[in-house]
């Protein structure tokens, strides 16, 4: 991963001890390759805007060594040392998961013939093996329906492509996961997403997902949503936390708000009063439900994700 676009390949994963050597390394390989290319050459990055391999990769999916040579702060530098210390400086938290994707990725993955079996558990059972911590409760759902009531204690990473890279982030990969599922039919797609960052470890799902719990006659938590309009209003009433990265962050945020991302969360709760209304907002809502549902099984009530944030 070198040149992508607004940014260049992180030089930090594989540790301290390498990274200053990797850096100069990705700062010759941009001045000596990809700047020698003519402006009329495309570009088609292997990451993309979110992605955690580089400091705020452009929304683009394509660009042109023209533009990139213009207007990439990566690709403004004349000499390796103001190099690196750009690259050290501005790259995102390091996550979880890449520790155990650098190990996967130089020894190869297990082969594991087929999907991970997850087994189907009825309301009661489902209910049971919670009680019993027989797992990480994930509910993979869109954040209104999960808004709208879910399980006590669930965590919500919705199950678009980059649930990978949330689970990544927030999930040990050793302990087995029960999964709540918008459609029991969505259960083969989203093992699969798990699957990609090394989680194959399920402890069953909820037959029926929500609508057969709720029949069941168990209990419901819920998160309200609240408009970034009714937020704007609001704000000086309220505890506003910000989940998105350093970056994003730093290019401009609502006035009054603590900044945590949202992988950060967790340690930092102490942070947080427990007794004051609370909304949270990241870019989409997606990250901001996640933090949601991490506040309220830490007995956070007045709480509030805020959709299309």
């Amino acid at each position: 991963d070198s040149l992508f676009v607004s940014s260049a390949g992180r030089p930090d994963l594989l540790g301290e001890k390498h990274t200053r050597q990797l850096a100069e390394q990705q700062f010759h390989t941009l001045r000596d390759f990809y700047l020698k290319l003519p402006d009329h050459v495309m570009i088609y990055p292997n990451h993309g805007a979110g992605s955690p391999c580089g400091a705020d990769i452009g929304a683009r999916l394509s660009s042109t060594i023209g533009y990139e040579r213009k207007f990439n702060k990566f690709l403004q530098f004349t000499d390796a040392k103001s190099f690196t210390d750009f690259a050290i400086k501005t790259a995102p938290p390091v996550p979880h998961y890449y520790p155990l994707m650098k190990k996967v990725n130089a020894e190869g993955p297990a082969v594991l013939g087929n999907l991970p079996r997850v087994p189907a558990l009825a309301p009661k059972a489902f209910k049971d093996a919670i009680e019993k911590k027989a797992g990480v409760l994930v509910d993979v759902r869109n954040m209104l329906a999960f808004g709208g009531g879910h399980i006590a204690g669930a965590l919500n990473i919705g199950g678009t492509p980059i649930l990978s890279i949330w689970a990544g982030w927030m999930l040990d990969p050793e302990k087995p996961i029960l999964l709540v599922l918008e459609n029991d039919d969505d259960l083969e797609r989203i093992v699969r997403l798990f699957v990609r960052t090394g989680y194959t470890k399920f402890a069953g799902y909820l037959i029926g997902g929500m609508k057969a719990w709720h029949a069941a006659g168990f209990p419901l938590e819920r998160v309200g949503q609240m408009s970034v309009h009714e937020l704007n209003d609001r704000k000086s009433s309220l505890q506003v936390i910000d989940v998105r990265s350093p970056g994003e962050w730093k290019k401009g945020h609502v006035p009054g708000a603590r900044h945590i991302y949202v992988p950060e969360l967790e340690k930092r709760i102490g942070e947080i009063d427990r007794n004051k209304p609370t909304a949270v907002y990241c870019g989409s809502g997606y990250r901001a439900s996640i933090a949601a549902s991490i506040l309220k099984r830490q007995g956070f009530n007045e709480l509030w994700n805020v959709p299309g944030s």
